[in-house]
């Protein structure tokens, strides 16, 4: 949670301060707000967690009233039913998903920089279990965040799952358009994330790597790169195949998954050489600990 005086200093700044809301959105008294601020100093902790350790409010009641002061999308509890997984998404404020910001930023500044060059980014990890999705979809949420569209592809044509994480309907999908059907509302919105779409991935198809491998592939990510400001491509895991590396391929950037404890060194190196071979850029290795 974020400190946050009771009164703004400067006389140009119009957004109401966190006490302000919470005196106007759940009754505290200038009394209880000043005795917040006491706590806050008394005890060296946030003014939210004061707020909260005194009984004033609950911890999603301070979460909510942050997201109004910063213009955050963020549903109350009561209000939205999001997967477990998405934690960027359930408590957008907390000091562990500073992480996820934190990749976002040196992907902006990166591979997903703006600029002619600007490219899907694929997510691939060698072993299944590695948490590719976890990780895709909570990143899909962090951008989500930002000003300007998010789109996140589920290419995973073997045992995709987005779609039972962001509670859409797995069909029609990316199968349907790489067949050559026409599929009609294939981009999904994501409820209660304003910012966030989600493309299926479809009807499982006997054929995933060739579908992949279509040429229509390219045309539909440079496409759909001019309609979102950022796009995120979930991947299956490369011992499935070589479904990874063709997406990788037509992205022109990664970034590689291994989950902490259980990766082994050898099986990401072959990944990355191979993904080296076809000149993708690579964003980084990163280590899932969840």
């Amino acid at each position: 949670m974020t400190t946050n005086p009771t009164h703004s200093m400067d006389a140009n700044v119009q957004d109401p301060s966190l006490g302000e809301i919470l005196r106007r959105t759940k009754g505290l008294t200038g009394e209880q707000v000043d005795q917040a601020l006491e706590y806050q100093r008394a005890h060296g902790i946030r003014f939210g967690e004061a707020v909260v350790a005194l009984g004033m409010a609950r911890p999603e009641d301070i979460i909510w009233a942050l997201s109004q002061q910063f213009h955050y999308p963020y549903a109350p509890v009561s209000e939205r039913s999001l997967n477990d997984e998405l934690v960027v998404a359930n408590s957008p404020f907390s000091e562990n998903i500073e992480a996820f910001r934190d990749l976002r930023t040196q992907l902006l500044m990166g591979v997903m920089a703006e600029g002619d060059n600007r490219r899907p980014l694929a997510i691939v990890s060698a072993n299944s279990g590695d948490g590719k999705s976890f990780i895709a979809a909570n990143l899909a949420v962090a951008f989500s965040q930002l000003p300007g569209r998010t789109l996140l592809i589920d290419a995973d044509l073997r045992s995709p799952r987005l779609h039972e994480v962001f509670g859409v309907e797995a069909s029609p999908g990316l199968s349907g358009i790489l067949a050559g059907r026409t599929e009609p509302n294939v981009i999904k919105p994501v409820a209660h994330l304003p910012n966030l779409y989600l493309l299926p991935a479809g009807v499982q198809a006997p054929n995933p790597a060739e579908l992949l491998h279509r040429a229509a592939f390219s045309l539909l990510l440079r496409e759909l790169l001019a309609k979102f400001d950022h796009v995120l491509v979930d991947t299956p895991a490369a011992t499935h195949g070589p479904d990874a590396r063709i997406i990788a391929a037509h992205c022109g950037a990664a970034m590689v998954i291994g989950r902490k404890g259980e990766s082994r060194v050898k099986p990401m190196q072959a990944l990355v050489a191979h993904l080296n071979k076809s000149k993708i850029q690579i964003a980084g290795a990163l280590v899932n600990e969840y």
